[in-house]
C-alpha cells in the first residue's frame, strides 16, 4: 500500500460551501446563511466487532429532494483493519478565511486505537471521497512520543493540530498535542516542553483571547478495556480543564472541576470570537460546566446544567447518569444541544443568558430504560416506568444518542449512536450485534422544540459487509463543531 500520493495544488475556487476569499465564512452569522447541507460524511467502525473488516467513511445523502435521500451513497474503506475511526476534522476552516490560497479539501480522520491519521480528499468528488495520505503511528511516536489521536482542528497557519490521549503503552502521562504541517507531515508537539496536560481529550481555541482550553477523558490503558468505576476511584480518569496560551502552548491554569465534573469530554467556546465563555460536558456526573474569563485574567467555572441521575432496577448500579457524551452550540450562540447516551434523550437549551440555560426542547431516541428493555426507571414515589420511544420507518431505535451535528441554519440536528466499540459492547451489546443508525431531528430554532423526522433513517445494520457502528458526522462545507473564527 502506497501511503502517499501526488500532491494536487490547491485552487481558490468556490467549493464545498466555502467562500471565494478563503475557506468557510467571515462570521458565524454569515455561516448560518450558507448552503443547505446535501451530503454528510460519517465515520463507520468495524473495529471491535469481530468482522475482519476495515473501518470506513460513509457518504450519506441528506437532500430531501434526492432519490437517494437518507441512503449511504458511497463507502471508502480504510487500507488497514483495527483503526477505530472516531472523530474527524478539516485541514482548513473558517479560521483560514482570510487566506485565499487555502481550501477546505481534506477531511482528517484520526484512528483512536491504531494511531493512524488519514487525510481524505473530498474535493475531487465530494460524493465519493478518496484517500490522499496516511500518517503512520510509528512516525508520530518516533518524533513526538504521542499515540491515541482524537480531536483534529485546523489552524489559521494552515497547520493541523491533533490531541493525543497517551503514549504508545496507553499511559496518560504521555498525552499532548500533535502538530502536522499543511501536507500532513509530522512537525512535533504543539505544547511547550513540560506543559503537557494531566489527561487528554478535546480542545477548542479562542484566538481573540489568546486561549486554548482542553478537556480530560482518561488513560487509554483504562478506557480501552471498557468502563470500570474502580478506574475512576484510582485516578485513571480526568476531572480537569487545562488553560493554555494561544498560540504559545504554555499551560497557564488548571481548573479542577471536582466531583461535579467527572470525565469532562467535549469542550466548546461560544462561536462569537469576542466572547470568553464556553462549556464542557462532564459525562459521568452529567453536568454542563460553564467556563469564563474573570476580570483579573484567570478562568473560573460553574455548573450551568445538571442532568439528574435516574434510580433504576436491573442495571449495574442503583442510579444511572445521563452520560452526556456530546453537545454543540448553534452558530448564533442561542441554543445548546446535548445528548444523554444512557438516558436516551437529546435536549435543547436556550443559552442567550449563558449563566442560566433554559430547557426548551427534549426528545427520546433510545436509552437503557426505553420500553421493551429489562431496565426499569423508578419515580420519586417508588413506582417504575419505561420511556416510550417512537419507531422510525418500522425500526426500533437501538442504543442512545451519542454524536450530534447541527445544520448551519440551526433547523436540523443529526444523531448517531455509537460511543466507542468497547463501551458499546458493554452498555448496548445490541449495537454491536445489529449495528448503529443515524437520525435527523427537526428543530424549532425560534421558540424551541425537537421532533424526530420520520422520513429519515440510515440503518448501518444493513451495510453490505455487515452491521457497523456510526460515530462522527461532517458536512463538506463545515459546521458548528469544526469551524473556529479568529
Amino acid at each position: 500500500m502506497t501511503t502517499d500520493v501526488e500532491v494536487v495544488q490547491h485552487e481558490t475556487v468556490e467549493i464545498n460551501g466555502c467562500c471565494k476569499k478563503g475557506p468557510g465564512y467571515a462570521s458565524p452569522i454569515e455561516a448560518m446563511a450558507g448552503p443547505k447541507e446535501s451530503l454528510i460524511y460519517v465515520t463507520c467502525i468495524y473495529t471491535g466487532m469481530g468482522r475482519g473488516k476495515p473501518d470506513y467513511l460513509a457518504t450519506v445523502d441528506v437532500d430531501p429532494k434526492s432519490p437517494s435521500y437518507s441512503k449511504v451513497i458511497h463507502r471508502l474503506p480504510m487500507p488497514y483493519e483495527g483503526d477505530e475511526l472516531h472523530h474527524s476534522g478539516w485541514n482548513s476552516c473558517s479560521s483560514c478565511y482570510g487566506d485565499p490560497s487555502a481550501a477546505r479539501r481534506y477531511l482528517v480522520l484520526p484512528s483512536l486505537i491504531s494511531g493512524r491519521i488519514y487525510a481524505i480528499d473530498t474535493q475531487k468528488d465530494p460524493r465519493a471521497p478518496c484517500l490522499y495520505k496516511v500518517v503512520q503511528p510509528d512516525d508520530v511516536i518516533q518524533k513526538t512520543g504521542l499515540a491515541f489521536p482524537h480531536t483534529a482542528h485546523c489552524l489559521a497557519s494552515g497547520e493541523i493540530m491533533v490531541s493525543c490521549l497517551g503514549d504508545k503503552d496507553g499511559n496518560a502521562e504521555g498525552n499532548g498535542f500533535l502538530l502536522l504541517d499543511s501536507d500532513f507531515n509530522v512537525k512535533g508537539r504543539w505544547e511547550k516542553p513540560g506543559h503537557s496536560p494531566l489527561f487528554g481529550y478535546d480542545f477548542w481555541y479562542q484566538p481573540r483571547h489568546n486561549t486554548m482550553i482542553s478537556s480530560t477523558w482518561g488513560a487509554p490503558s483504562a478506557f480501552t478495556k471498557g468502563f470500570n468505576l474502580q478506574h475512576v476511584i484510582d485516578g485513571l480518569y480526568g476531572r480537569h480543564l487545562h488553560v493554555y496560551t494561544w498560540p504559545g502552548g504554555e499551560l497557564k491554569q488548571t481548573l479542577d472541576l471536582g466531583n461535579t465534573g467527572l470525565l469532562p469530554l467535549e469542550v466548546r467556546f461560544l462561536h462569537n470570537p469576542s466572547e470568553a465563555i464556553g462549556y464542557v460536558g462532564c459525562a459521568l456526573t452529567s453536568n454542563m460546566v460553564r467556563f469564563f474569563n474573570n476580570p483579573d485574567g484567570s478562568w473560573g467555572h460553574e455548573v450551568a446544567i445538571s442532568v439528574k441521575p435516574v434510580k433504576v432496577q436491573n442495571w449495574i448500579l442503583p442510579e444511572m447518569p445521563g452520560l452526556i457524551t456530546d453537545f454543540l452550540i448553534s452558530l448564533d450562540d442561542r441554543f445548546l444541544y446535548l445528548a444523554n447516551w444512557l438516558h436516551g434523550d437529546i435536549r435543547q437549551y436556550n443559552i442567550e443568558d449563558p449563566a442560566n440555560p433554559k430547557l426548551t426542547g427534549q426528545v427520546f431516541v433510545g436509552g437503557v430504560f426505553q420500553k421493551g428493555n429489562t431496565v426499569l426507571a423508578e419515580a420519586d414515589d417508588g413506582s417504575t416506568y419505561q420511556v416510550d420511544v417512537a419507531e422510525v420507518q418500522g425500526h426500533r431505535l437501538r442504543g442512545g444518542p451519542q454524536m450530534i451535528q447541527l445544520s448551519l441554519d440551526g433547523k436540523r440536528l443529526y444523531a448517531t449512536n455509537s460511543l466507542f466499540s468497547t463501551w458499546d459492547r458493554q452498555f448496548y451489546p445490541e449495537l454491536v450485534e445489529k449495528g448503529g443508525h443515524m437520525l435527523q431531528i427537526d428543530v424549532d430554532s425560534e421558540k424551541g422544540g425537537l421532533a424526530i423526522n420520520l422520513r429519515f433513517f440510515v440503518d448501518f445494520g444493513a451495510e453490505p459487509d455487515g452491521p457497523s457502528l456510526a460515530h462522527e458526522m461532517r458536512y463538506p462545507g463545515g459546521d458548528c463543531t469544526s469551524d473556529i473564527w479568529i
